[in-house]
């Protein structure tokens, strides 16, 4: 062996047989973004979605309502027209729910910066780009979720959109009372009882953990913890708190906006740009006095159709002597059912 040469050398970041040395490294990072993105994410179990393997876009059948109807003896089903008839005549439709454009949340890292730290950098970079599309996805569907809640019926003889205006969301008592009222709303909607939820704000979540503890007395509530501060449900309603709801709330009225979610392929407000609305009637009053609404439903209000799942990309760049992370999603969102879903809106 020469004087100098050193090889063969073990490579901590290199796999057996393969020439990418920063191949394990490059991995971990990618499961950094993939935890906090879950983490961070709280729509992604409360709605449909479905997952496409090319295409642009995916169609959602809609069906009407039957009827039944007592049968006279003797009487001929198929031809007999008094009053309607015996024959059920339902309705049919379509949602379709586009594909937008790649979202990307990217970083650059040095590698003379690496040197210099005594830290590790790349988990907190991969923590907040995780985070960054966990927010855009979260806001993506809840400004849809409270589209349907506005929207009108799929069909004849179907149910619209909700909403419970003028709550008194001050209190446990008031909250509790207008989710008893978005609970009769869905019955009456023929929602399913399953997988029923409520997105609120902190400020609204934890009125509910007073001490007067309303919310988790055990003949009232179900499930809640003082000291781990939760409160499972109310009415049969899964109770989810959100600082994403807050940030849709003090949006106020962003119809006009054509830039950020304007520009996806999706519009699910009338008169509005991609997910932009008005969402002024989710909040009221201001400063210390400021409260918020909550945004109900079932998992079959609105859907998101995935084209590309979460991904993540990394290069090495020479000439810039370090790497870049990007990582990635195409998806959709837009409205199903509005039946099922369901606005609270404070007095």
């Amino acid at each position: 062996m020469a004087t100098g040469d050193f090889s063969p050398i073990s490579r901590s970041g290199q796999t057996q047989g393969q020439s990418d040395v920063d191949k394990l490294f490059l991995k971990v990072f990618s499961g950094e973004i993939l935890t906090s993105f879950s983490e961070t994410n709280v729509m992604k179990d409360l709605h449909t979605m479905r997952t496409i393997s090319s295409g642009k876009s995916a169609q959602f059948v809609t069906s009407g309502i039957a009827t039944a109807k007592y049968h006279q003896v003797g009487t001929n089903i198929v031809e007999n027209d008094t009053d309607g008839g015996y024959m059920s005549q339902i309705g049919m439709g379509e949602r379709i729910i586009n594909i937008d454009d790649v979202l990307i949340s990217s970083t650059f890292i040095a590698n003379i910066d690496e040197l210099k730290k005594h830290y590790d950098v790349r988990s907190i970079y991969a923590a907040e780009l995780g985070k960054a599309l966990a927010k855009r996805f979260d806001i993506a569907t809840m400004k849809t979720l409270y589209a349907a809640s506005q929207d009108s019926a799929n069909l004849t003889n179907t149910p619209a959109g909700s909403s419970i205006t003028g709550a008194d969301t001050k209190s446990a008592d008031g909250i509790i009372d207008a989710l008893y009222a978005v609970a009769e709303t869905l019955d009456k909607n023929d929602a399913p009882d399953d997988g029923r939820f409520a997105v609120l704000a902190p400020s609204t979540y934890y009125k509910l953990l007073t001490a007067d503890n309303v919310a988790i007395n055990k003949d009232t509530g179900s499930g809640g913890n003082v000291n781990a501060g939760t409160v499972a449900s109310v009415a049969g309603i899964r109770l989810v708190k959100s600082n994403h709801l807050v940030d849709i709330a003090e949006l106020g009225d962003d119809s006009a906006v054509t830039t950020g979610d304007g520009s996806s392929n999706n519009t699910v407000f009338s008169g509005g740009s991609g997910y932009n609305g008005d969402f002024s009637a989710l909040t009221t009053g201001s400063g210390a006095d400021l409260e918020y609404g909550m945004l109900c439903g079932t998992k079959e209000a609105i859907g998101t159709v995935k084209l590309l799942d979460l991904a993540t990309e990394s290069e090495y760049q020479i000439e810039r002597q370090g790497t870049l992370f990007v990582a990635k999603y195409a998806m959709g969102h837009g409205v199903l059912r509005p039946e099922c879903a369901v606005a609270v809106k404070p007095a």
